[in-house]
């Protein structure tokens, strides 16, 4: 299967946008509590999917969550404690650009955790996303799946690309030597934590493109019907002639016209 074209990308992204607000409408109408966790390897395309969720979606009702390492007060807390503040109220959708999956993963790799850490996280993250589910929570969990050379790829275009290269940081430097050791960590989280009631779903993101279609499409078909219709809004016409804009205390900033100097 060749890579996906933008043009032809656009094309299939739009009707399954327009899917993702019907979703949002029926969570609201439903008191819906969504949560969806985006994992996986550093390049494998996280924000971009997270974005192609989020573009057309209000703000106030979908929030992306991306939480920084533990501070000091944090690290002596559980280990759960500092994600649940974030999860959803009624109606309301939560992306995790990553999530609680880090201790089974970058903390595991790099040494951030205790072995004993890590295997009390594997025990108890079933349980935890069992008291999610048996309240009521959508919970959906993605790995976003990477080749190595891939992954080269896209770190060598981060360094060469300015408006990426904040995207480079030590630790990823680092993760580059340890391809292997992120796999058997995925493995060993896979068999711990792949549930019934809360199941992973690995996602090919060789293409990018292509690999955002693929989990919008999956995460809309195991969903119920979310069809509802808009609600009705009319605009009626202006009484009068439309106002300009005036000013009396400031003036807009002179247009930049995009000529140097």
């Amino acid at each position: 299967m060749g890579k996906l074209k933008r043009k032809d990308y656009q094309a299939r992204l739009e009707p399954l946008q327009l899917e993702l607000a019907a979703m949002a409408r029926w969570l609201r109408h439903r008191g819906k509590r969504l949560v969806v966790l985006f994992e996986g390897r550093d390049t494998a395309g996280k924000g971009g999917a997270i974005g192609a969720i989020a573009e057309h979606l209000n703000p106030r009702q979908c929030r992306v969550v991306a939480l920084p390492k533990p501070g000091e007060r944090e690290s002596t807390q559980w280990y759960f404690q500092r994600y649940v503040p974030h999860l959803p109220a009624a109606g309301e959708i939560v992306l995790f650009d990553r999530s609680w999956y880090n201790r089974a993963g970058v903390e595991r790799v790099m040494g951030y955790a205790t072995s004993g850490q890590v295997d009390l996280f594997l025990r108890q993250a079933p349980l935890f996303e069992r008291m999610l589910v048996e309240d009521g929570v959508l919970l959906f969990k993605y790995w976003l799946c990477c080749d190595q050379a891939k992954q080269e790829q896209r770190f060598a275009e981060r360094l060469e690309d300015s408006l990426k290269r904040w995207k480079l940081s030590p630790v990823d430097l680092e993760a580059r030597q340890r391809y292997a050791d992120y796999t058997r960590a995925r493995e060993a989280m896979l068999r711990a934590t792949h549930t019934p009631y809360a199941p992973w779903t690995l996602v090919d993101f060789n293409d990018q493109k292509r690999g955002r279609l693929t989990l919008i499409r999956d995460l809309l078909d195991r969903l119920p019907d979310t069809e509802l219709p808009p609600q009705e809004i009319g605009l009626e016409p202006l009484p009068g002639k439309p106002h300009k804009e005036r000013y009396r205390v400031l003036e807009p900033i002179p247009a930049w016209d995009g000529a140097a100097g």
